[in-house]
């Protein structure tokens, strides 16, 4: 009876999900309809306009394409090439922004540098702030080279530093005699530490304290160019932060005191029309497809995974992941057509999977022997196994303050036996073969033949990574292992050792890739993503066939959750399932910074 009722929960709520997809469905469908009816041009600009810009909210690095409810997320790539696009348009005036919290280093650098580039057409850039209110300096450099910072004169301005936060698991599974087994390659591969230690290492803190550091120069150094103050009366004003509004205008690190209506009808005087209209730069878009030679763009963003990516398309799906299967067929898609130059990847990923890193590798490396040149564009980070599959391109361009390097591995698991024992649960195994059999039991520790076997499989690793660096650099292999280790670099860091061959964002790689293709630069070119965005069709099968999942494994996992080892263990296991049965991961561990 029981299991009858979980069933018949399952169906309902699996009712209700396809119910609710349907609805969406019709929603969307009804919103496009309406859109074209009302005569919503998207992607062009009438009379006077104003583009907006809205920062307050999270940015995926390139989107994936428009989404099954027709709202393509916001992206870095698609705004700067927005920006660039409308530089030369002459119904394009200006561009209003509304700045906010949480954006990442090289997110926020990128913006700035195609708010520079715009504003080298003669057009004017008003900022606007509800507070600087956040510690970071990060979100406030994204805005500096504007003409004018307004901020809301009851708000404040705490904009001071960076600060980045480690959780240490080593504490807790000592208290709970859960013992966390890894391997890692080697001392800078800290990803391994949280759980393994209770604070940094000085190796950790080393490399943690250096990246942030090159971060904070760098930032001062924007601010201060763009505000065309000296770098030490800026490092000044942050330092003494919080400042009032008031402060912060006195200290020429604003402009304006004003809501944001203030700032828009300064907009509007500046554009030279009350009828000014105001357009996002989402829905005016990066422009339609043009004939001409081909560069492809492809994207790769979030944790290397084996199998399909996932873009944020599909609700159903947790996050954003680099999917070694996707990845590999764009890129031999990309060699086949006769019409592609030359091939973009832009690559925001602090890694993940061994294995699935090494099949984009070699599907770049196809590419390549195809003809295709290949050139890298860094996002927010390209690290351990998001440098390793841009190792062998021809060109890696990145940001400043991209985070990238990590060159290392680390793999391992934590055994839960004495934790289990805490609660009267046991878990007894057979196994069968070799002594390795049981390695990737979560229950027990390794032995000491298991615990070698298991380090020399991650030093094979490590030296292929290594190898590979060497080879796609042309850098002898000795320097290259000096450099590794699994340390991680800015970019700026990166070019001065050799792991990066210029500075930039998506427009300047563009511009390399065209060059290498042979394409002239006054040519018409069309940048076409590989592959292909989804059809509102596969979207909606992709969606249905997930919730029929969901519905059919509900009364599975409540059995599971039951479970008194899962009930025991959640916490302390929870970090570690990308450790899931001992593989080998490239991954580095980047904390937020803020």
């Amino acid at each position: 009876m029981r299991q009858f009722f979980i069933t018949l929960l399952a169906v309902i709520i699996g009712g209700f999900v396809f119910i609710f997809l349907l609805f969406m469905l019709l929603a969307g469908i009804g919103a496009a309809a309406g859109a074209a009816m009302s005569g919503d041009d998207k992607g062009s600009a009438t009379g006077t306009t104003v583009l907006t810009l809205d920062l307050r909210r999270g940015m995926q690095d390139h989107s994936g394409g428009e989404s099954l409810f027709g709202d393509t997320p916001s992206s870095v790539v698609d705004t700067v090439r927005a920006l660039n696009r409308a530089k030369t348009d002459d119904n394009i005036k200006g561009l209003l922004v509304r700045t906010g919290f949480g954006m990442v280093p090289a997110s926020a650098e990128e913006i700035r540098l195609a708010m520079l580039d715009f504003k080298e057409s003669g057009k004017f850039i008003i900022s606007h702030s509800q507070g600087f209110e956040a510690t970071s300096i990060i979100p406030y450099m994204a805005v500096t080279a504007s003409d004018e910072i307004w901020q809301q004169a009851t708000t404040g301005f705490a904009a001071t530093g960076l600060n980045s936060e480690t959780g240490f698991y080593g504490g807790v599974f000592e208290k709970y005699d859960a013992k966390a087994e890894f391997a890692q390659f080697y001392e800078y591969k800290n990803a391994a530490n949280i759980y393994t230690q209770k604070d940094f290492t000085d190796a950790h803190r080393e490399a943690t304290t250096s990246y942030l550091t090159s971060l904070y120069d760098t930032a001062i150094s924007h601010i201060a160019n763009d505000r065309v103050l000296m770098e030490a009366v800026v490092r000044d004003a942050l330092d003494a932060a919080p400042h009032s509004a008031e402060k912060a205008l006195e200290a020429g690190l604003i402009d304006k005191l004003g809501h944001y209506i203030d700032a828009q009808n300064a907009a509007k005087e500046k554009a030279g029309s009350k009828d000014t209209k105001f357009l996002s730069v989402k829905k005016y878009g990066p422009g339609v497809t043009v004939l001409g030679d081909v560069v492809a763009f492809i994207g790769g963003q979030g944790g290397v995974t084996m199998g399909n990516s996932q873009d944020g398309s599909n609700p159903f799906a947790s996050g954003l992941s680099m999917g070694g299967d996707t990845l590999s067929k764009a890129f031999i898609s990309a060699a086949e057509d006769k019409k592609v130059k030359a091939i973009v990847f832009r690559v925001s990923s602090p890694g993940g999977s061994a294995t699935a890193s090494d099949q984009i590798y070699d599907a770049v490396q196809i590419a390549k022997d195809a003809g295709k040149p290949i050139v890298i564009s860094m996002g927010q980070y390209a690290a351990s196994g998001g440098y390793y599959v841009a190792a062998n391109a021809d060109k890696i361009v990145a940001m400043p303050t991209t985070i990238t390097g990590s060159i290392g591995v680390l793999g391992g698991k934590v055994a839960l036996e004495d934790t289990f024992a805490r609660v009267g649960y046991n878990v007894e195994g057979i196994s069968v073969g070799g002594p390795y059999a049981n390695a990737y039991s979560g229950d027990e520790p390794w032995t000491q033949a298991q615990r070698k076997a298991f380090t020399d499989q991650m030093e094979d690793i490590y030296i292929d990574f290594t190898t590979i660096v060497a080879e796609g650099r042309n850098m002898p292999i000795e320097r290259v292992r000096e450099i590794a280790k699994g340390r991680v670099w800015t970019g700026e860091q990166a070019k001065e050792i050799g792991l990066v061959d210029e500075l930039g964002g998506i427009m300047k790689a563009i511009e390399i890739a065209r060059e290498l293709g042979g394409i002239e630069p006054d040519a018409k070119m069309n940048l076409r993503r590989f592959p292909r965005p989804k059809s509102r069709g596969e979207q909606f099968e992709e969606l249905f066939n997930a919730s029929a999942q969901a519905s059919k494994e509900i009364s599975t996992l409540r059995e599971i959750t039951a479970l008194p080892e899962v009930q025991a263990a959640l916490k302390a296991r929870a970090e570690a399932d990308a450790m899931a049965r001992g593989q080998a991961q490239l991954k580095a561990d980047i904390g937020q910074v803020q």
